[in-house]
């Protein structure tokens, strides 16, 4: 990379979230809840992207995130890359993407559901990736990954 193409300050060790389609930022920052961490965290906004037009950025110094917290980005922005980097160095690239179920990490539409009027964890079964449809476990309700309401 040529110092010309380089938006944001070098990290030393945590993970850069690249690829992040501009609209979505804010939602990545409040799902992995950021704002409550006590490192450094460099969110960028309306970068030039080729695969995308724009995108976001964030780069979130001495942290790596655990598959749990990864799956819940899958469903705002399923395709965004993780870089891993230690050492100023990217160690590992990791691409988002959908698990084949989703638990305790979306509101079942249904307001019938058993998941709406009993204290339990709701369980999503992932039955279209490209369109992202979603399919509760225990009503049957189909919605779309992209509609959904966040636990």
């Amino acid at each position: 990379m040529e110092k010309n193409e380089m938006l944001v300050a070098a990290i030393q060790d945590g993970t850069v979230i690249d690829h992040i389609p501009t609209e979505k930022t804010y939602q990545v920052v409040n799902l992995l809840k950021l704002e409550e961490l006590s490192t450094p965290v460099t969110i960028g906004y309306n970068y030039r992207s080729q695969k995308l037009g724009k995108k976001g950025i964030i780069k979130v110094e001495n942290k790596f995130f655990t598959d749990e917290e990864i799956s819940r980005l899958s469903v705002v922005a399923p395709n965004i890359v993780l870089n891993i980097i230690k050492d100023y160095e990217v160690v590992e690239k990791k691409t988002v993407t959908t698990p084949d179920e989703l638990r305790g990490i979306v509101k079942c539409n249904n307001p019938k559901c058993i998941t709406n009027n009993e204290p339990m964890q709701t369980l999503f079964h992932v039955v279209d990736k490209a369109n992202g449809i979603l399919k509760c476990h225990y009503c049957e309700k189909e919605q779309y990954m992209d509609k959904v309401e966040l636990v």
